[in-house]
């Protein structure tokens, strides 16, 4: 079982030069087998050949793992990042792929749909997808959007736009659920430091300067069982694994809230929410409601507890209209309207909360 666990741990390169290797050893022993049991020219010819299969074979074995590290050691340059030939790797990628930016201009309108389709073949290839992406609502979502001021970008917006169109692709894996497993999006509040766009074994790699977008300056071309494809996996897992740093896409995206009448749970749902100045917004639409109710909720940043619903007022410390564009900033304009109701503590529940329409409390959402 060791020896097994020791072999499953090199890479595929060396477990090819000793299969090579070996497999030449066994040639060149099957000729001298031959050349000993042989006279005259072809006992000569068969221990020649032999002699020098072994010393290939040895070769192999010592040489090629010398020119595998020269190899990795290379590092080609890009003076872009090109996002066509990525997209084109992205077909052919069967172990795993990950990317590490703010945000990603595959997901822009002239590269999506192309992009989500090579995302697909990944996937059906066995894949695992992994994209690691700055939190909008982070600080330095707004230093980046000031470091790049002069370009007139939008860091926070750029992000949400990505995570839409990423939450909507999660969302048609649904029925895939082996598919579903192996793509996973999260997001992460810390100073962005590298980017990272990783297929299989090979990654393009490069830094943020100052007043330029990360696409357009010269783009590392490294294997990731190199020095520099180290530095950049060591990185990836340490955010990745940062509890308290990152957070799914699926947390960012809805927050989990079961509705109850007194003491009573009616019934538990995943709803969209904002969250502004400590404040939290919930989109209610799904629930239906017809009289005052209260929710027990986890709000991000807080501990579990049960809260009121409130209709959001003129004199609340964020005004309903700043509110309502960051639900459409978030998820995009609603075709219908929304119910938005701000989480308060029950004790603080007032007339502003729904009135009642009709005998049942609330109604269970259209299935």
């Amino acid at each position: 079982a060791g020896g097994w666990r020791r072999w499953r741990g090199r890479t595929g390169r060396q477990r090819r030069a000793f299969v090579g290797g070996g497999g030449l050893l066994v040639v060149a022993t099957v000729m001298l087998l031959a050349a000993w049991r042989s006279t005259g020219f072809a006992s000569d010819l068969l221990l020649n050949l032999g002699a020098s299969v072994v010393l290939a074979a040895i070769s192999y074995v010592i040489f090629d793992p010398l020119f595998e590290e020269a190899r990795r050691a290379r590092v080609q340059e890009h003076l872009s990042f090109d996002q066509k030939a990525f997209v084109d790797r992205l077909c052919r990628t069967g172990r795993r792929v990950r990317i590490l930016d703010t945000w990603t201009i595959l997901l822009e309108d002239q590269h999506r749909a192309e992009t989500l389709r090579a995302v697909e073949a990944a996937l059906e290839s066995g894949a695992e997808v992994q994209l690691l992406l700055l939190d909008p609502d982070c600080t330095a979502a707004q230093q980046r959007s000031e470091e790049l001021e002069r370009q007139r970008v939008d860091v926070p917006r750029q992000i949400r736009a990505n995570l839409r169109h990423l939450a909507a692709f999660q969302e048609s894996l649904r029925l895939r659920p082996k598919l579903a497993r192996r793509f996973q999006v999260r997001i992460y509040d810390a100073s962005p430091s590298i980017q990272l766009y990783q297929w299989d074994g090979h990654a393009l790699i490069s830094f943020f300067p100052i007043g330029k977008l990360s696409f357009n300056v010269p783009q590392l071309e490294v294997d990731m069982d190199s020095p520099w494809g180290g530095f950049v996996h060591a990185r990836f897992e340490e955010l990745w694994e940062h509890e308290q740093a990152t957070s799914s896409l699926e947390r960012y995206w809805s927050t989990t809230v079961t509705l109850q009448d007194e003491d009573s749970d009616l019934v538990e749902m995943q709803v969209p929410y904002v969250t502004v100045d400590g404040q939290h917004y919930l989109d209610c639409q799904a629930f239906k409601l017809v009289r005052p109710l209260t929710v027990r909720a986890r709000p991000p940043a807080r501990t579990p507890g049960v809260f009121g619903l409130a209709e959001p007022a003129d004199g609340d410390p964020v005004p309903p209209p700043v509110v309502a564009r960051l639900f459409d900033q978030k998820y995009g304009r609603a075709d219908g309207t929304r119910t938005v109701l701000r989480l308060v503590p029950h004790r603080r529940v007032n007339d502003r909360t729904p009135a009642p329409r009709a005998a049942d409390a609330a109604e269970a959402p259209d299935r």
